[in-house]
């Protein structure tokens, strides 16, 4: 008999309990467990410490502590550390933009779709980020510090030519398998590229590649994709 797959464990994190509640009820319904809610950043603090779930949906304006400065603790703490999707009401709000830098998994808006939600769940589960690549780039556009155009990206000197052009096309929001496409390379190929890039630049997932790439310069707005 085969060892039944255990379920991906998720923790929900909103100030309103309605909108905990319905978040709960869609994710069960798809098979996920919801192992437990908080009612803010500091009771998400407490909570993943307690219960170590697999994914943590968070909230980003909450009272007493808010979803940044959560997101940043919990993955300051000890490991294991959950895949943090931050949620807000505005697909440009700047806290959204902090949260990535602190380390979140991407972010969704509050009303999304429920299989949406389910499918992000399960993809940052995965090991994987959840940002839409129109969203990557209005957000990184708006927020990041770029250099001026021309200035050479010193953060990315360490990388050879096959995988600056990896993270060129991540920060695009393409997967493994269309960026191998584009590439000519199998999809196992550019997930190694992209494990090596994550090593050399100290970074913790392809949200973090995508933040380079803007902040260096090496992905510019309205540049083809």
């Amino acid at each position: 008999m085969s060892t039944p797959t255990p379920s991906t464990t998720v923790l929900v994190v909103d100030d309103q309990e309605l909108v905990r509640t319905g978040f709960r009820l869609i994710l069960e319904r798809a098979g996920l467990d919801v192992v437990g809610e908080a009612e803010d950043g500091r009771a998400a603090v407490t909570a993943v410490a307690e219960l170590r779930p697999d994914v943590v949906l968070m909230d980003i304006r909450m009272p007493r502590l808010d979803g940044v400065a959560a997101t940043r603790e919990i993955l300051a703490g000890p490991p294991p550390h959950p895949r943090i999707v931050v949620l807000t009401t505005f697909d440009l709000d700047e806290y959204v933009w902090s949260a990535v830098r602190a380390g979140a998994a991407g972010f969704l808006l509050k009303d999304v779709a429920p299989d949406d939600l389910v499918h992000a769940v399960r993809v940052v589960a995965r090991g994987e980020s959840m940002l839409a690549p129109a969203l990557i780039t209005r957000m990184l556009t708006q927020f990041a510090r770029r250099p001026p155009a021309g200035q050479r990206p010193t953060e990315l000197s360490a990388l050879s030519e096959r995988e600056t052009e990896v993270v060129r096309l991540v920060a695009r929001g393409l997967s493994n398998a269309e960026v191998g496409a584009r590439l000519f390379l199998s999809e196992a190929t550019v997930e190694t590229y992209v494990s090596r890039v994550l090593t050399k630049l100290d970074l913790r997932d392809r949200v973090q590649i995508a933040v380079v790439a803007y902040e260096s310069g090496l992905v510019q707005a309205g540049e083809p994709g």
